[in-house]
C-alpha cells in the first residue's frame, strides 16, 4: 500500500465505518490487529486513549459517513463511559505486562535448560578427551551412553526447534564437537538417519575431532597464516583421531565418520582426497555440518560469518563439495535464517532469530528491538503466527543501530541445543 493511500482523522472525527491502521508498537494498544475497522463506540474511546493526536486510516477501505441523526450522550455518560473505558485499558496494560513476565520466566527457564545440558556434554567432552590414553575403553563407554541418550531424545520427540544458546559453558575445544553434534543429529534425523546408525553419527560427531588432542596446541585451529608444514600437521588430526577411535573399538561406522568429516564432493577434501561415491553418509553429513560450524565459530571471532552469511556462502559458492541432497536438507532445516542471525523486519524493526521449528522454518522465532518494552521483559514472538510480519533481509550486527544493538546483544558465536517446538515456554504472536 502506498503512502497516498492513508489518510488521518483528528480523534473527535473518528466515528464508526473507518478502516484504521495504527501506526504504533503492537504492544500499545490492546487490539488483535493493528488494521480494522471500526465497528462500536468502545473502540473509538479506547483509541482516543493511545496517547495520540490523529489516527491513520485507509478511505478506501472505509464505510461512507452515516447521514442519519446520530445518538447523542449526555455529558455525564461520556465521562461514565471514559472513566470505564480508561480502567478497562489500564487493567489490560496490566494483565499485558504480567503475562509476559510470566512468559519471559518460562523462556528462561526452557533457555537455561538447553545450556546446562549442552554444558553437560560439554564436560563429558573433557572426560573422554582425558581417558583417551589411560581407559580408552571406558571413553568410549561414557561417549557412548552420553551421545545415545541426545539421539533417542530427539528420535522420541515430534516437531522440533533448533534453538540458540546465549552462553555455553567450556572452551572452544569442547563446544565446537558439542555443537556439531547437535547439528548433526537433528540433520541425520532430517535425512531419515535413525536407530544405531543416528546413534554412530552422534558419535562419530562428537568425536570428530579428537585426535587435536594429539598437536601441539597452536596448531589445532587452522589460521589462515599457516604455513605449508603447519597445515599438514593440522591436517594430521584426522588420522590421529582414527588411531585413537579403533584403540576404543568403536565401530566402523563411526571410524569411517571420524575419517572422513574432512572429506569433499569434489575431491578437494583431505586426507584422502576422495570423491562423494567412495564417502559414507555420516562422513558427508559431517563435511556439511563441520563447514557451517567453522564459518559461524573461526579461530578468530572478528572473522565469523553470521548464520545466515554462512549458509549463503555453502549454497552459492561450496555447493559442488558437497552432497547435494543432504546440503538441501541441511538449508531446509536450519532456514534461510538461522538462529543467530540479525535480521530486519518488513515494519523496519530489527530483531534476531532466537529459534527455527526445523520442520516449518520459513517463520522462525525471534526477539524484536521494542524500545516500549523494556529489554529484561522481552519475550520471543513466533513469527507463523504474524501473517502481517516477515524478514526483509539479514544485516551484520555491526550495522545495527547502537540503541538495537545493545537491546538485542547478538552473540559472539553460534551455539545450538534442541527443544519441543510446542515448548510451553509460551511464545507470542506479534500483530
Amino acid at each position: 500500500m502506498n503512502k497516498d493511500d492513508f489518510a488521518f482523522v483528528n480523534l473527535q472525527d473518528l466515528r464508526i465505518g473507518l478502516f484504521v491502521d495504527l501506526d504504533v508498537g503492537w504492544m500499545a494498544h490492546p487490539f488483535p490487529s493493528s488494521r480494522f475497522k471500526i465497528v462500536s463506540e468502545r473502540q473509538i474511546e479506547i483509541l482516543k486513549d493511545l496517547g495520540v493526536s490523529s489516527i491513520r486510516y485507509v478511505p478506501s477501505k472505509s464505510d461512507a459517513p452515516d447521514t442519519g441523526e446520530a445518538s447523542q450522550q449526555t455529558t455525564a455518560e461520556q465521562d461514565r463511559t471514559q472513566q470505564a473505558l480508561a480502567q478497562e485499558t489500564a487493567r489490560k496494560a496490566l494483565e499485558a505486562q504480567q503475562a509476559r513476565q510470566v512468559l519471559r520466566t518460562r523462556q528462561q527457564q526452557d533457555l537455561a535448560a538447553c545450556e546446562q545440558r549442552f554444558s553437560q556434554s560439554a564436560q563429558q567432552y573433557h572426560r573422554t578427551i582425558g581417558m583417551l590414553q589411560t581407559n580408552p575403553i571406558e571413553a568410549a563407554k561414557q561417549s557412548k551412553a552420553m551421545v545415545h541418550g541426545l539421539s533417542s531424545e530427539i528420535q522420541e520427540q515430534g516437531d522440533i526447534a533448533i534453538r540458540l544458546l546465549t552462553e555455553a559453558a567450556g572452551d572452544k575445544a569442547a563446544l565446537h564437537p558439542v555443537n556439531v553434534t547437535i547439528i548433526s543429529l537433528l540433520l541425520g534425523r532430517a535425512t531419515g538417519v535413525h536407530g544405531a546408525d543416528l546413534d554412530d553419527l552422534g558419535l562419530a560427531a562428537f568425536l570428530h575431532d579428537m585426535g587435536k588432542a594429539a598437536l601441539p596446541e597452536r596448531v589445532r585451529r587452522l589460521e589462515e597464516n599457516f604455513s605449508s608444514a603447519e597445515i599438514k600437521v593440522y591436517q594430521e588430526h584426522v588420522s590421529q583421531g582414527v588411531r585413537m577411535a579403533k584403540e576404543m573399538q568403536l565401530n566402523p561406522a563411526v571410524i569411517r565418520g571420524i575419517a572422513q568429516h574432512h572429506e569433499l564432493a569434489d575431491g578437494s577434501g583431505f586426507p584422502e582426497r576422495i570423491k562423494l561415491d567412495a564417502q559414507a553418509v555420516n562422513g558427508r553429513i559431517l563435511a556439511v555440518v563441520n563447514r557451517y560450524d567453522e564459518l559461524c565459530n573461526p579461530a578468530k571471532p572478528g572473522a565469523a560469518m553470521t548464520p545466515h552469511e554462512a549458509l549463503a556462502l555453502i549454497f552459492a559458492q561450496q555447493k559442488t563439495r558437497f552432497d547435494g541432497a543432504i546440503l538441501s536438507a541441511f538449508i531446509r532445516m536450519m532456514g534461510v535464517y538461522p538462529p543467530g542471525s540479525v535480521v530486519q523486519l518488513n515494519d523496519e524493526r530489527h530483531a534476531i532469530v532466537v529459534a527455527v521449528n526445523s520442520a516449518r522454518p520459513l517463520k522462525p522465532r525471534v526477539i524484536v528491538h521494542e524500545p516500549s518494552i523494556p529489554r529484561h521483559e522481552a519475550v520471543i514472538i513466533d513469527l507463523e503466527h504474524a501473517p502481517n510480519v516477515s524478514i526483509r533481509r539479514s544485516l551484520k550486527p555491526s550495522s545495527l543501530p547502537t540503541a538495537a544493538l545493545d537491546y538485542l546483544q547478538p552473540r559472539p558465536r553460534v551455539y545450538y541445543f534442541f527443544e519441543p517446538a510446542q515448548n510451553s515456554s509460551g511464545i507470542l504472536a506479534a500483530a
